[in-house]
């Protein structure tokens, strides 16, 4: 329901605030006694009237006030507060939340707010699973749930009981509170194996977050019982466990605690749970969030995706900057350009997922400055992704001139499974060699023992030669000699017709492995024309009797 209806009917109700008392009416006779004072209203003070309507205004707030302090509470950054607080109209803050949500709205361009209803969806999950005599979406483990996204794992002793200890709290038999340990692979700005624990020490069903992995120890306070295996040995006295000063009551004696157990990496880690993540480049992080595109920096940028397992894709992200667009600085013969690049790719519900940050520098001597602009700088991040769709937002900062951009484009990972037939993205490439044994898998455009640079505007020059890389995966081995039994096509064509410029054809019956096959070629463009161009392929699994054909365009000027 619209939040315009709920602020009609609470301006109905107060709408008896605003019309000023009747006149006292006559008696049924219709004449008053003689002498009687006739009753009238009494102006209102200036005092009066801003008190009315101080009430007013704050019944009138109601729906966005609940909106502001329980629906985005947690996701709500501190300059959105404060900005929001600041609105004077009521179609402010209707604007102010619409945009609110299509700041964080993964795919603008659909009907469906992914990040909002995910959003919702939390908090009702959180309501109907975490409530305990008050709604779920308050208690701790709630709001985790709604910040970050259920957890990885989740270790549950919803009755707590007889409990073993792990070394690194000591060891031993003890009986516990109900609990939960919850594990998160990676939360951004707070790091990776991210171990949260919840204790129930009421037993009422309200779990709290806790920083002390001893507060569930229902023994703590009983002498002599739960003991810890130094205790057990001896080598410890469980009234040690109320001298230690680093918060815990762990009976671990004078053995040392794990790094992510120090006292400070722990009130580090519950500190950032509460608080919103912190970046490198603030301007940068502040142009992400923002509605404004800056074009005053142009980049381009393009992804490929490449096998590494069955769960995992590796994404190389591959930004261009021309040269000509960059202020270079001259210094001691040398011209210089810095750009720092901010770089987050979240999920469909909005969540983080990876977060890069980089400074692409470029020197050149001073006297081949205006050669040297004519050409283009290119940077490339490899990050691993599970299969789906994610959206990355790309922020560059040219250091010495000040121009910026904020490139968003869709990262679409393709699943490429076990058993199954694909390939990886086409890459058309201005720079194909072999790398040295010690740089194998390292570096940028590095795949496994290739450099590979991908052309990112695809256009290439006649006096070029265009470099052609693609994997194939898991062809079905031949019974005899355990090898691909494949044949792949090549086709060039004038684009939007069937011309062909050029055709090519090789078995694929020499590769030492049908898991993995690589293609790597060069193709001379001294004999093409100017113009748009297709290259079309075709691989045929010949076991199978199975065929992947792929086109991709490029231009020749």
């Amino acid at each position: 329901m619209k939040l315009h209806r709920n602020l009609l009917i609470a301006a109905a109700a107060c709408g008896a605030l605003l019309i000023p008392p009747a006149a006292h009416t006559a008696d049924k006779k219709g004449k008053q006694p003689e002498g009687a004072r006739e009753t009238v209203a009494k102006p209102l003070s200036e005092k009066e009237k801003r008190k009315r309507e101080e009430k007013l205004r704050k019944e009138l707030e109601g729906p966005y006030r609940k909106w502001l302090s329980e629906d985005v509470l947690y996701i709500i950054t501190d300059e959105e507060r404060t900005a929001f607080k600041r609105l004077a109209t009521d179609e402010e803050r209707e604007q102010f939340i619409e945009q609110f949500w299509l700041r964080r709205d993964p795919s603008p361009d659909s009907q469906e707010n992914e990040f909002k209803e995910e959003h919702y969806r939390r908090i009702a999950y959180t309501n109907e699973r975490y409530a305990s005599g008050i709604p779920g979406w308050k208690t701790d483990r709630g709001r985790i749930y709604i910040t970050f996204g259920p957890p990885d794992e989740i270790e549950s002793h919803p009755s707590g009981g007889t409990y073993e200890r792990p070394f690194e709290e000591g060891g031993g038999t003890t009986s516990t509170f109900p609990f939960e340990k919850w594990r998160y692979r990676w939360i951004q700005d707070i790091g990776s194996d991210i171990m949260i624990e919840f204790v129930d020490p009421t037993m009422t069903g309200e779990y709290r977050m806790t920083m002390d992995p001893s507060e569930k120890d229902a023994l703590l306070y009983v002498p002599n019982a739960g003991l810890t295996l130094m205790e057990q040995m001896g080598m410890s006295s469980k009234a040690d466990r109320f001298s230690r000063t680093d918060g815990t009551r762990l009976g671990t004696g004078t053995q040392p605690l794990p790094q992510r157990m120090n006292q400070f990496e722990r009130l580090r880690q519950f500190s950032q749970l509460q608080k919103a993540p912190a970046v490198k480049f603030k301007d940068l992080e502040a142009a992400v969030n923002s509605t404004v595109k800056f074009n005053l920096l142009p980049m381009r940028v393009r992804a490929d995706f490449m096998r590494m397992t069955a769960s995992t894709v590796q994404t190389n992200v591959t930004v261009l900057l021309e040269k000509k667009d960059l202020q270079f600085q001259d210094k001691d013969g040398i011209a210089k350009s810095a750009v720092n690049l901010y770089a987050r790719i979240t999920s469909m519900s909005r969540r983080v997922v990876n977060v890069f940050e980089d400074v692409v520098t470029m020197e050149v001597p001073s006297d081949m400055l205006e050669a040297a602009s004519k050409g283009a700088s290119v940077y490339q991040k490899s990050i691993p992704l599970p299969p789906g769709t994610y959206r990355i937002n790309i922020v560059a900062k040219d250091v010495y001139g000040g121009n910026m951009n904020n490139y968003e484009m869709a990262l679409n990972v393709p699943r490429l499974e076990d058993d199954v037939f694909g390939m990886s993205s086409v890459v058309l490439a201005d720079l194909i060699e072999k790398v040295p044994t010690r740089s194998i898998g390292n570096g940028q455009f590095v795949i496994g023992t290739t450099k590979v640079r991908p052309r990112v505007t695809e256009s290439f020059g006649r006096n070029e030669k265009m470099g052609i890389y693609v994997k194939f995966y898991n062809f079905e081995p031949d019974e005899k000699t355990r090898k691909p039994n494949a044949q792949v096509q090549y086709e060039v064509v004038k684009a939007g017709t069937d011309t062909k410029i050029f055709e090519f054809s090789e078995d694929l019956t020499n590769s030492n492995s049908a898991t993995e096959v690589t293609i790597e070629k060069v193709l001379p463009l001294n004999s093409f024309e100017p113009g748009k161009y297709e290259l079309r392929m075709k691989v045929t699994d010949k076991v199978r009797n199975q065929t992947l054909p792929s086109v991709t365009k490029f231009t020749v000027t």
